[in-house]
């Protein structure tokens, strides 16, 4: 009986080592493939007719890769490859010539390798002389009596805003309430989150519009936790973002096709009423009895950088902007051979007839050309919805105090650091302690 009683303890005790030893091998505390990708100019920067190389450096195991081709395409960014070949890895490392531009702007270099039936498929983008680029669009000689029209026609409506609780959002420290604003003539509107500091003082209002699409937005405390007064909006018709799924996706199909609809006329392009509603959102915030009264902000990512720009350029009150990575920069870039911005009109497809004339007045270029408050600007090299050729066309043509962040590992998105890096700008730059 001992005998068994022992066996039985020696058994399980064996059991337990083998499965904790299965658990330490089923969850590697690293990939067997490693691999970093650097450029022999550490920040991807070039000046024109200067030679880019990238350089791989791969480990399997901890073990040099050696003998592993890589194939590469490299080429100007958004556009077919120029040059298509191979390299191998030697002694872990190999290394691409990326070639160069004559005229400033970006290549793209696109790289696949497989070791041990796993496959890395990256790309790399480069600039030359990027503080160089300048963009292609034209300031109309009305552009600025178009917009005061426009503004002046928004601003007969009432605001009439709606603002509904939301206690099942909010928090000891932040209450957040779901608003209903007019923005413009025949019943436009726009529906948002609206959150605020329950701490009885007065703060700084920041407006978020949104990025592109007419997914439902979502309310957030993270900003009003950092003393902001935070408006996040979305800019289509009749999308409540508290409908049920069914009647949201009913609202949201009227949003179809939006950004290329009536662009063949500014006075119908769709839009010229989401600009003018943005300033309006602005408007309403001045409005709210908890406003410091001085600080105004306006913040966001891809269509909500470009919205940002515009909002920043159109109202008075804005004192200070932070735009990421924003869409609608230097629109008829690739009309003339290089890439333009988001929504990549004349990309392998024609546009309407009087697109291009629209387009001087819808572009983020002409509105960042208007801008007098501080901006922080950021943005990623690796970015293939919005060209980084695009949103440094944009940057530089702002005059205005500006601060660049650029991560050039990043894509169409950011970093939480860079967000951090934006946030705490916001906050001095507003006076927040």
């Amino acid at each position: 009986m001992k005998h068994n009683i022992k066996a039985a303890i020696l058994f399980m005790a064996f059991a337990c080592t083998a499965m904790s030893a299965m658990a330490q091998f089923s969850k590697p505390r690293r990939t067997y493939l490693e691999y970093i990708i650097t450029t022999d100019h550490a920040d991807r920067n070039y000046n024109t007719g200067e030679q880019a190389n990238v350089k791989i450096e791969a480990y399997k195991g901890g073990v040099p890769v050696d003998g592993v081709k890589v194939h590469y395409t490299t080429g100007d960014e958004m556009f077919p490859a120029e040059r298509k070949d191979s390299t191998t890895f030697r002694a872990g490392v190999a290394t691409i010539p990326v070639g160069t531009r004559t005229e400033p702007g970006f290549k793209a270099c696109n790289l696949q390798f497989t070791v041990y039936d796993k496959t890395v498929k990256d790309m790399v983008k480069v600039a030359f002389s990027p503080y160089d680029i300048k963009p292609f669009t034209t300031m109309p000689d009305d552009f600025d009596r178009f917009w005061q029209k426009t503004l002046k026609k928004a601003e007969k409506t009432a605001l009439d805003p709606e603002i509904t609780p939301l206690p099942k959002y909010s928090t000891d420290k932040v209450e957040v309430a779901l608003v209903k604003i007019n923005v413009g003539p025949d019943g436009r509107h726009m529906y948002g989150y609206l959150t605020k500091p329950r701490d009885g003082r007065r703060h700084p209002v920041l407006f978020c519009p949104p990025g592109a699409g007419a997914s439902k937005i979502s309310p957030t405390t993270y900003y009003s936790e950092h003393g902001f007064i935070y408006l996040n909006i979305n800019i289509h018709n009749g999308c409540n973002p508290e409908l049920d799924d069914a009647a949201y996706a009913e609202a949201k199909s009227n949003a179809e096709g939006y950004n290329r609809r009536r662009i063949n006329d500014k006075e119908t392009f769709y839009y010229r009423e989401v600009y003018a509603g943005c300033s309006r959102c602005i408007d309403f915030l001045c409005t709210l009895p908890e406003w410091d009264g001085r600080n105004v902000g306006v913040t966001g990512g891809s269509q909500g950088g470009a919205l940002s720009i515009v909002t920043a350029a159109l109202n008075p009150k804005v004192t200070f902007c932070s735009p990421f990575y924003p869409a609608l920069c230097d629109l008829t870039g690739f009309r003339h051979g290089r890439a333009g911005g988001w929504p990549k009109y004349f990309n392998k497809t024609a546009e309407a007839d009087g697109a291009e004339e629209t387009m001087q007045y819808y572009d983020v270029v002409n509105f960042a050309r208007r801008l007098k408050c501080p901006v922080f600007y950021s943005f990623g090299y690796n970015d293939e919805t919005c060209s980084p050729t695009s949103t440094f066309a944009a940057y530089n043509e702002i005059t205005a105090p500006k601060t660049l962040s650029t991560t050039p590992t990043s894509g169409h998105w950011r970093f939480t650091e860079t967000n951090d890096e934006s946030v705490e700008w916001m906050k001095k730059t507003a006076g927040i302690e």
